[in-house]
């Protein structure tokens, strides 16, 4: 009926009245990172973990933390070699843990190691609030982000809420990983969201007895796609053992072999990174 549809419109113009939530910093943080990837099992968590340390090694000057917001799979614990419940502070606020000079916060600091989170979206978006304002992160300069797979309502919720200096997007090269960076680096681009680059990983492997290189999973897709989007390539990090080793020993490879091929291609992510990030609020 004529009625029927006028107060539908009526209750749509309400609703886009209201517009997107009013972005709110983080109290303490100068500036945020995202990483990001379309698909799981690319390599996004082991970048960021690893991406984080650089910036604080490198300069000694900055604070640096590392969000883990991927509820239903968080692997930053084992990553940084840290367990635990956090700390309170006289605010009721959660103070995070540290390891190698980075202030971490994750559900896995919450939770059983081996317990599932099985919860529902608004249950997940409350944690996800809690995560980044009920936590006493001090004075940080850069907070980077380990965002969950996917575009759904994390990634949202957290481009929409706070304001986001720039995303990074980490894929392989493989045709299936791409189809989703693709639909990641668009998201960010709908919600205003500078996209600082993108990230090639697992990139080639050398055998470490004749030293032949394999693409495994394809050449230059990232690159391809790079070009597609208008984007430019942060680095390439090859697919190599001594990654996963350290990565689920709690060693970083950059901590924990500095000179590797794979630690300097993380440093110089890690530089491109900085080097792209407009100057913080003074």
């Amino acid at each position: 009926s004529s009625s029927g549809d006028e107060a539908l419109r009526d209750k749509r113009a309400r609703i886009l009245s209201r517009g997107l939530p009013k972005q709110k910093p983080i109290e303490g943080v100068k500036q945020v990172v995202v990483v990001a990837s379309g698909k799981g099992g690319v390599g996004k968590s082991t970048t960021a973990d690893i991406l984080t340390i650089p910036s604080f090694v490198l300069t000694q000057t900055k604070e640096v933390g590392l969000l883990d917001a991927d509820i239903y799979g968080p692997s930053i614990p084992k990553m940084m070699n840290l367990k635990g419940n956090p700390e309170l502070t006289p605010k009721n606020l959660m103070r995070p843990l540290k390891n190698y000079g980075i202030a971490c916060m994750s559900m896995g600091f919450l939770i059983e190691e081996t317990a599932p989170v099985v919860w529902r979206g608004l249950m997940v978006m409350s944690a996800v609030e809690k995560l980044l304002r009920q936590v006493d992160w001090g004075q940080l300069d850069y907070l980077v982000i380990d965002m969950p797979p996917g575009t759904g309502d994390v990634q949202l919720s957290v481009s929409q809420n706070i304001p986001i200096s720039g995303a990074v997007i980490v894929s392989t090269p493989q045709d299936v990983a791409l189809l989703d960076a693709h639909k990641g680096a668009e998201m960010f681009r709908k919600v205003d969201v500078p996209v600082l680059g993108l990230v090639q990983n697992m990139s080639v492997f050398q055998c470490p007895k004749c030293k032949h290189e394999t693409h495994i999973f394809g050449a230059d897709g990232v690159r391809d796609l790079a070009k597609t989007l208008g984007l430019d390539i942060l680095g390439d990090v090859p697919l190599h053992v001594n990654i996963r080793e350290t990565c689920d020993s709690g060693q970083p490879v950059v901590i924990s072999q500095p000179q590797s091929d794979a630690a300097k291609a993380y440093l110089k992510i890690a530089m491109e990174i900085s080097r792209r990030l407009p100057a913080p609020p003074a």
